[in-house]
């Protein structure tokens, strides 16, 4: 049975929705904490690739430096948005890729040399990644009065657009 697989499948895809509308609308050179956003964006992609399969099997990308997942690191790596939608695409593929590798009952299995389960991978990075796309849409709501779209189902979707209007409800609830 795969039902609890299929949920988790179908939920995660906003979520990397959110986090690509959310790069597509922020200033990636605005502050916070001390680190422009683009390094918060990284650590928030970084995070999924590294802890939704398995954090203790896992080969960083070919562009990380040793630290850069931590914002308040200096690096010498500056990514493009570009890079990050396309390091995001590769996160969003690898994670469905593996999901359809699952079946519920390997939900409650810990991977190789994993304390946490799969399904606690899921969660922690379903909270990471939501904790830092509204951490980004914040520091755009307040840099343009405008808050970034926010899908809760990617099936009734409609892209309008990147922005919400100030009053306006946008195409789904959460």
């Amino acid at each position: 049975m795969n039902d609890l697989v299929m949920i988790i499948k179908r939920t995660v895809v906003p979520n990397f929705l959110n986090i690509r509308t959310s790069i597509k609308a922020y200033d990636r050179d605005a502050l916070c904490c001390g680190a422009p956003c683009w390094r918060w964006v990284y650590h928030a992609l970084h995070s999924a690739d590294k802890w939704f399969i398995n954090p203790n099997v896992y080969e960083e990308p070919s562009f990380h430096e040793e630290g850069m997942d931590n914002p308040d690191n200096p690096t010498s790596v500056v990514l493009s948005d570009e890079q990050l939608l396309e390091y995001l695409d590769a996160v969003e593929k690898k994670t469905l890729d593996y999901l359809d590798t699952l079946d519920d009952s390997m939900l409650y299995e810990c991977p190789e040399n994993c304390r946490f389960t799969r399904m606690e991978l899921v969660l922690r990075q379903y909270r990471h990644l939501s904790f830092h796309t509204g951490m980004l849409n914040g520091q755009v709501a307040v840099n343009t009065g405008k808050f970034p779209m926010w899908v809760s189902d990617a099936d009734k979707y409609v892209d309008d657009g990147v922005f919400f209007g100030r009053y306006r409800e946008g195409p789904t609830r959460i």
